[in-house]
Formats: C-alpha cells, sequence, structure tokens
C-alpha cells in the first residue's frame, strides 16, 4: 500500500494560501514525494487549489450532501465538488459529527455518494475521551466502521481515517503502543467484514500530526498514512511530514 498524506484545511485559507499549495507542488515535482499526497482546501478555493497544484497533488472536498441535487441550500454535492476538481472527499469528520450531529448513517450516505460521483472517500472514524476513559474506544470504533462504511468499499484509493477526538489540537496524543493497538483493531473489523479489500484498505491517523512525531507514527504497523490538520496549512510543515515516512513502508 502506499501512503497517503492527506492535509485537511478545515475553515482556514483564502486566496493568497494558494501559494502553499503551490510550494508543495514545486517540492514533489522537485523531489518526488514517498506517498500520494492530498490537500482538501475550503470548497470556494478547490478550483484555484487544482490549478496551483499542477496535477502534482491531488485536490479534495471537506465535506458533501448525500443528495445529488435539489432545495438544498447552502450544501454542495459530491457531484459539485467533482466538477470544481475534488478527486477526494472526506466524510463523518469528527467536527462534522460534533458541530453538525451527523450520525454513522448520514456519514454512509455521505460515502456512497462520494462513491456515486467516481471520486474517492475518507470515512473518519474515533472515540471522545470519555469513551476511551471508560474502556470503550475500540468497541466505539468498531460501531462506527459497521454503521458509517458502506458496502462495497474498495481498497483502490479509499481510505479510513481514525481520530481520537481527544488528541486533535491537544497535546494528548496517544502513545505509540495505542496507536498500533486502534489500527490493528480496525484492521481486524475491516478484514471481517471485506476480506481481502479490507486488508489493503489504507488507515489513515489523524490525531495532531507534525513535523516532530510524524516519523514514529508512520512507522506504527497499519498506519497507512495520515489525516493532518493545522500542519498542513504550511508547505514546509507539510512538506516534513510527507519526507517522513519510513524507508520500509
Amino acid at each position: 500500500m502506499h501512503p497517503l498524506i492527506a492535509g485537511n484545511w478545515k475553515m482556514h485559507g483564502m486566496a493568497p494560501q494558494l501559494a502553499e499549495i503551490a510550494r508543495m507542488a514545486a517540492a514533489v515535482r522537485a523531489v518526488p514525494a514517498p506517498a500520494d499526497v492530498l490537500i482538501c482546501p475550503p470548497s470556494t478555493l478547490i478550483t484555484r487549489a487544482v490549478q496551483a497544484a499542477d496535477g502534482r497533488i491531488a485536490i479534495g472536498g471537506q465535506n458533501c450532501a448525500a443528495e445529488m441535487s435539489g432545495s438544498f441550500t447552502g450544501d454542495l454535492s459530491a457531484e459539485m465538488l467533482k466538477d470544481a476538481g475534488a478527486a477526494w472527499i472526506i466524510v463523518g469528520h469528527s467536527e462534522r459529527r460534533q458541530h453538525h450531529g451527523e450520525t454513522d448513517g448520514i456519514v454512509a450516505a455521505k460515502a456512497r455518494a462520494v462513491w456515486r460521483a467516481g471520486l474517492l472517500a475518507i470515512i473518519c472514524i474515533g472515540e471522545t475521551e470519555g469513551q476511551r476513559l471508560a474502556g470503550n474506544a475500540l468497541t466505539v470504533c468498531a460501531d462506527q466502521i459497521a454503521g458509517s462504511v458502506p458496502e462495497g468499499i474498495t481498497a483502490h484509493g479509499n481510505a479510513i481515517g481514525y481520530e481520537p477526538l481527544w488528541a486533535i489540537g491537544t497535546d494528548h496524543t496517544p502513545t505509540l503502543e495505542e496507536i498500533g493497538r486502534m489500527h490493528s483493531h480496525i484492521r481486524e473489523r475491516l478484514v471481517a467484514r471485506w476480506g481481502a479489500p479490507g486488508a489493503e484498505v489504507r488507515i489513515l491517523y489523524g490525531g495532531s500530526v507534525n513535523p516532530t512525531n510524524a516519523h514514529a507514527v508512520l512507522a506504527v504497523p497499519e498506519v497507512g498514512g495520515a489525516l493532518v490538520g493545522g500542519a498542513s496549512l504550511k508547505a514546509t510543515d507539510f512538506e516534513a511530514i510527507v519526507r517522513a515516512i519510513p524507508t520500509h513502508v
């Protein structure tokens, strides 16, 4: 499996920040990256981001509606994001679940919409601090896989993003052992449900990855890449994470 390093800009970035994408593309042009590289900027920047990326890195969306079209003011369909130039779409991000009340069923419907549009999906799962402290982290993530990942997932391109919610934007990063245990558990669930495709779907770690911890995190078994937040906003930081992939991966 070729690792995937995906940057999620969240609600950050306007036209001047497109220069960071251009810098990342130039770095990949100069020295090919040891991973697939993806940046998901705000939807307002997708078309211009594709131009800035110059075919060197992929551009994606951060969310989509489950419907193809209709009276859904403010929503964007997967087809619209594809039309804008997106190749991937993140669905089920913890912030969507927390702030917009997205359930596993809604996330699954959005994942199906991504596939309907012919795009690739990063389907996010993850436990809260309370759930982990209660000893329920593995069960919560297994349940989210069962409810959020539709039938028909393929190994080509699609990924699961594991987000320990309590580690995002904090200094409370899980230990490498904890990351490894969860990623192995996710792999077991994927294989149990889908067999061979489940053995090859990339599992991204998404809990405050930065240039300092990236090499160690990416070396953990079953970590097939990273879903990067704040550190993806600057090309120098993001490139450092991309280059941190161990040579044996």
